[in-house]
């Protein structure tokens, strides 16, 4: 049974090596220009390229009879560049969206180019279902000795193509970050945004035609996309971007090959499928955009508000009655609220009893006592500078004092002091508090 299982060890070949090898220069190279192609909001440009090559790659083939490198480089730039310029014709003749173009066009491209492949299938061995998931298994299979070391040609190739998208990125690295952040403001200080498109147009297409036969379209599409938009929810720093995109890569090659190891099915499908479980990961578990994250940030801002509230309503309740200011309902800032047993409450008064700040009976402690007299100095503070500088009727002015004390900070409350300063009642007839030493 156990040899009919699937293969449980961690541990890689020398062949299996120079596979993942492969992998993760495939990942890495297409990674670093998949970044800017997220940026500009043209990673459909990079999915387009990866299916509009196919024809010309089929046709360097047809008319050369070979697999050469050169004349497959030479096919697939030139598709690459007529699905990028018919792209923008149609766009710009039929007046369609951007998307709407880019799909019409590289749909189009694909289809011509799975045709040309069954064409060419017939007479050698070319399988077009290479074209979909590669042969990333296979790549030993054709090896070239490179001073004095053997090793899988498509390792040679895809190594020697991300050394030049890393080298061609940090020499354009400004130039890159200018016209993919404000390409208006390049264009005033004298670049050329469609000739720094045109370079990373090459980088993407070279990037697709070296990844095509070792691991297909979807591993490319994937990485070209995946990586860079994990690392964009990551960091907002584009270098830290560029890193991070190439460690997701690269992590994902080797993680995917050994679960496609593990579970027996195509390696090129899995790492792809693993590249969109981490950018799902990123989405929910991001510390600066993810949704979970956020949800509780929400949640400890709607139970910091709601404990708040409750210990300025118990602040209130141990004032002395107020005189009447005459003309202003007695109503206006609003009798101690009755928070109810409802699940936020229930949540409030527990955090307020752990922080100290509430007794049982909802008896204000001394460091309650402190930070409701806090807030209740932000709220009737905020009420006298916009009675004093606003046309506002009197009524209108506690509901949004009440939304304001919880984000006044001790700064913002002295210089709204400074804007008040004979100001030791509210417009309601509530006096305020003292704040820091005394200072009304």
């Amino acid at each position: 049974m156990s040899e009919m299982g699937p293969n449980l060890s961690l541990a890689l070949s020398a062949s299996e090596v120079w596979v993942v090898a492969t992998a993760v220069c495939c990942a890495v190279a297409c990674a670093l220009p998949g970044c800017f192609l997220v940026l500009r909001r043209l990673s459909m440009l990079g999915d387009a390229i990866a299916h509009a090559i196919l024809p010309g790659l089929a046709l360097a083939f047809l008319i050369t009879q070979s697999r050469a490198p050169a004349p497959m480089l030479v096919g697939a730039m030139a598709a690459g560049l007529i699905a990028a310029a018919g792209s923008a014709g149609v766009r710009r003749l039929a007046r369609l969206p951007e998307d709407t173009s880019l799909g019409l066009v590289f749909s189009a491209m694909f289809a011509l180019g799975v045709i040309l492949i069954s064409f060419a299938a017939r007479s050698v061995d070319l399988d077009p279902g290479c074209v979909l998931y590669g042969m990333l298994e296979l790549v030993n299979f054709d090896r070239v000795v490179i001073m004095g070391v053997e090793m899988p040609r498509s390792f040679a190739w895809l190594a020697a193509v991300l050394g030049v998208n890393a080298i061609v990125i940090a020499l354009l690295f400004k130039e890159l970050r200018l016209t993919s952040f404000d390409p208006e403001l390049a264009r005033s200080m004298g670049l050329s945004p469609w000739l720094v498109g045109s370079v990373l147009l090459v980088l993407t297409t070279a990037t697709c035609v070296a990844s095509f036969e070792a691991v297909g379209s979807i591993l490319v599409v994937a990485m070209l996309v995946a990586p860079g938009a994990s690392a964009s929810l990551l960091t907002a720093r584009l270098g830290r971007m560029l890193l991070l995109a190439a460690v997701i890569a690269g992590s994902t090659a080797v993680g995917g090959y050994l679960l496609a190891a593990r579970l027996n099915v195509t390696a090129a499908g899995m790492m792809s499928a693993l590249s969109g479980g981490v950018f799902v990961a990123c989405v929910l578990l991001s510390p600066r955009r993810g949704v979970l994250p956020s949800a509780l940030r929400r949640l400890g801002l709607t139970v910091r508000i709601a404990r708040e509230d409750l210990l300025a309503d118990a602040y209130r309740a141990e004032e002395p009655s107020s005189p009447v200011v005459i003309g202003v309902p007695s109503t206006i800032e609003g009798r101690p609220r009755r928070h109810g047993r409802s699940v936020l409450s229930a949540v409030a008064r527990w955090s307020a009893r752990w922080r100290g700040e509430l007794l049982s009976g909802d008896a204000l402690t001394d460091r309650g006592r402190s930070t409701a007299r806090d807030l209740i100095r932000s709220h009737r503070l905020w009420e006298s500078y916009l009675a004093s500088h606003l046309p506002l009727a009197a009524d209108h002015l506690h509901e949004p004092s009440h939304r304001a004390e919880h984000f006044i900070d001790p700064q913002t409350q002295r210089d709204i002091a400074r804007q008040v300063p004979d100001a030791a009642s509210d417009p309601h007839g509530k006096p305020i508090p003292a704040g820091d030493h005394g200072v009304t």
